[in-house]
């Protein structure tokens, strides 16, 4: 099959579009919807500086390298990357290779955070983790991390690399739940809460196999190792029936977020601001303590 736009041979089909293309076009087309992303999410300012959350998968990585491409020709704007170790071994090591190689070629400064300083890597903590799925404590934990590291390094903001494909998950999953305040939380976030580093995401827009493919065809570096503890997660059942959904109408998921965008304003415009407090470890709080302080001491008994 030929590509639509020039006499070359076609590396993918857009479902939801129908368009053949090349992999001139393909980056082409994959780079220009994130550079949109981008200018809609986020003002940019002399001497800014934009922390970028990198765990060495397909997503971040190929995040990292969009930002890098779009403002490594502006000196005056500081692209930084943070990634953070769970503590999981033979699954983090390799991918942490992977960006610590990436950034030392391209001269981006690399900041590493563990679960180690609080003495509660992912390897302790899963087999004890209840209830909760493993990835409910690791989340909040990273959350904390790379906040907290994005707000000491004096970010303006934080890019993540949420897919087209996370997004529809987590809509559809706090839906199903009815927790409107954490849908109304949900980002990019516009509203700048004190301590709290403006999260955006520049692959937004991009399904999931695009970005591999992408990440393919670029030539962008990223380790595909399956996390051991995945399975246990939540998030795996609204994956397979937006899935399915997708499968047998095209442009599904891309539905599913254009109708969050529409109700967004009615959400932040109608559900109160929360009152944040401060944790004792420095981090915001609806409580007195922040929810990875009340994981850390609750898992420290455990593990005593």
């Amino acid at each position: 099959m030929k590509c639509d736009l020039c006499p070359q041979n076609a590396v993918t089909l857009i479902r939801y579009n129908g368009s053949h293309l090349c992999t001139t076009h393909f980056k082409m087309y994959f780079e220009k919807r994130v550079k949109k992303e981008i200018r809609k999410q986020i003002n940019v300012h002399s001497g800014d500086t934009i922390a970028v959350a990198v765990s060495g998968g397909k997503d971040s990585m190929v995040t990292l390298h969009m930002m890098d491409m779009i403002f490594k020709e502006r000196s005056d704007v500081n692209i930084c990357a943070i990634t953070i170790d769970e503590g999981i071994k033979g699954y983090r090591p390799p991918s942490v290779d992977i960006v610590k190689d990436f950034c030392n070629t391209h001269e981006i400064p690399l900041y590493i955070r563990s679960f180690s300083e609080i003495g509660l890597e992912m390897d302790y903590v899963a087999p004890v983790s209840g209830s909760n799925s493993p990835c409910t404590y690791c989340g909040v934990f990273r959350r904390k991390f790379m906040n907290d590291e994005a707000r000491k390094l004096g970010a303006k903001y934080l890019a993540t690399g949420h897919n087209l494909d996370d997004m529809a998950q987590s809509i559809m999953m706090n839906f199903v739940r009815g927790d409107i305040e954490r849908l109304a939380r949900l980002g990019p976030h516009t509203k700048v809460q004190p301590g709290l580093i403006p999260r955006f995401f520049p692959l937004r827009m991009i399904p999931e196999k695009e970005s591999l493919l992408y990440a393919i065809v670029a030539g962008v570096p990223f380790w595909d190792g399956v996390c051991p503890y995945w399975e246990e997660a939540l998030r795996n059942q609204y994956r397979d029936v937006i899935d399915e959904l997708e499968d047998r109408s095209p442009g599904s998921k891309f539905s599913i977020l254009a109708s969050y965008d529409t109700l967004r304003p009615l959400l932040s415009d109608n559900i109160p601001t929360t009152k944040i407090h401060f944790c004792e470890c420095g981090e915001p709080a609806i409580g007195v303590k922040c929810k990875a302080c009340e994981f850390t001491e609750a898992l420290k008994k455990k593990l005593s």
